[in-house]
Formats: structure tokens, sequence, C-alpha cells
């Protein structure tokens, strides 16, 4: 639109606020950091729900972060505070998982809420149809993501559902790029196994796995 700064320039605007309120916050100011909450509370929910598979567990995981994260914002020396937020987010996800001691669900009835956040890869048309289709295929991958190893869920909900970079994932899990790549290619392969168990399924996500595979490619030539 005519008119509107560039996106590197609202980029940088963002980060400077961010810096801003993450610094007023440090200071004591509630308002800066209630401000950080409403920035990134839709996030956080959206990745605990992903990997601890159930709404009011996420709800739980999502409160516990910001308390944890206020209590916490001293220990903060900068750099991106979304991937601070985040690594708070996915151990509390991991401690939750741990506690609960929950076992993957096994039937669509164990499906207790509409999945928040669409695949990425799929399309988004709401004819009666595709929003059918898009639900169907949502509940599918809900079910085989809450059957992964949590470590390589994780790494597929923030790649592969979230579209966090493979920097953005390192920092956020506290772990190297080769141990991210290693995990997402193993959760991506996992998922494929058992999405290819219903042949409808598997012709849905055909798209998702010739991604898979176009990377995979990518990633065996020589640089």
């Amino acid at each position: 639109m005519a008119g509107d700064p560039p996106a590197d320039d609202r980029a940088r605007e963002e980060a400077r606020e961010e810096e801003r309120l993450v610094v007023e916050a440090q200071r004591g100011s509630i308002d800066a950091f209630n401000r950080l909450v409403r920035r990134y509370e839709r996030q956080v929910y959206n990745v605990a729900l992903r990997i601890v598979g159930q709404a009011d567990l996420a709800e739980d995981v999502t409160q516990d972060t910001f308390l944890l994260a206020y209590k916490s914002l001293h220990q903060f020396r900068g750099g991106i505070f979304r991937a601070w937020l985040l690594r708070i987010a996915t151990n509390r996800c991991y401690d939750e998982l741990r506690r609960r001691q929950r076992r993957p669900a096994d039937s669509f009835e164990e499906l207790t809420f509409e999945p928040r956040v669409e695949w990425s890869t799929l399309a988004a048309g709401e004819e009666p149809e595709a929003r059918a289709e898009r639900l169907e295929l949502a509940g599918a991958l809900e079910l085989a993501l809450r059957q992964l190893p949590d470590d390589q869920r994780a790494v597929v909900v923030l790649s592969d559902v979230q579209g966090y970079s493979y920097d953005e994932i390192a920092a956020i899990t506290g772990v190297s790029l080769g141990t991210i790549k290693s995990r997402l290619s193993r959760g991506r392969g996992r998922l494929r196994d058992l999405l290819r168990q219903n042949p409808r399924h598997r012709e849905l996500f055909a798209r998702y796995w010739r991604r898979y595979d176009e990377e995979k490619q990518g990633e065996g030539r020589p640089s």
C-alpha cells in the first residue's frame, strides 16, 4: 500500500519498541509488561497447544510462562525476547508432559478442541468442503503429533506450524542447529509414517511431503 513504510523499517521499529518495553518492564512497569503479554500471548498459547495437545493445559502453560517471565525479567540480558519467552514456554510444556505422564491420543473422539493454528501448507478456503477437509487434516495432524517424542514434536511445531527459522528454533530450545535439523528430519519422517497409514490422509498431505523431500534433497547437495 502506498505510503506504508518498508517491511525492514517496520521490523526495526517493532524491535526498538519491544526493547523499550522490556527495559521499562525490568524497571518495574506493569503496563509495559502487560503490553508484552498482549503482543506474545497468542504465540505462546499456540505453541503450547500444539506441544501439550490439550487446550486447558496450554492455558496453564501460557499463564505459567508469563508469570515465570515476569519473575525472571532481570535475567534477560538482551537478544530476541520472543525466543527467550518461548524457551520458557517449551520448558514448561516438557514439565507438564512429564508431570501428567500423558499417553498419546488414539482416536478422533479424544480431540476436544478445534485447531486454532492452520497447518502452514493447507489451503485456507472456507467453503464447507474445504473447511471440512482442513479440519480433518488438522485433526489427523494433532493425533500424529501427540505420538512424537517431546523433542521432535517441539521442533516440528516450531518449524512447520509456527514457521520459525532454524536459528530461532535453536535460540528457543537452546540446542545446536545440527540437532534441530536432525530432530526435525526424524519428526517429519515419523509424521509421514503415521499419516501414510490412512490412504486419504496420505493423498491430502501430498504437498507437505513434497516440500519435505525437496528440503532433504537440498540438504544433501554439496555447498
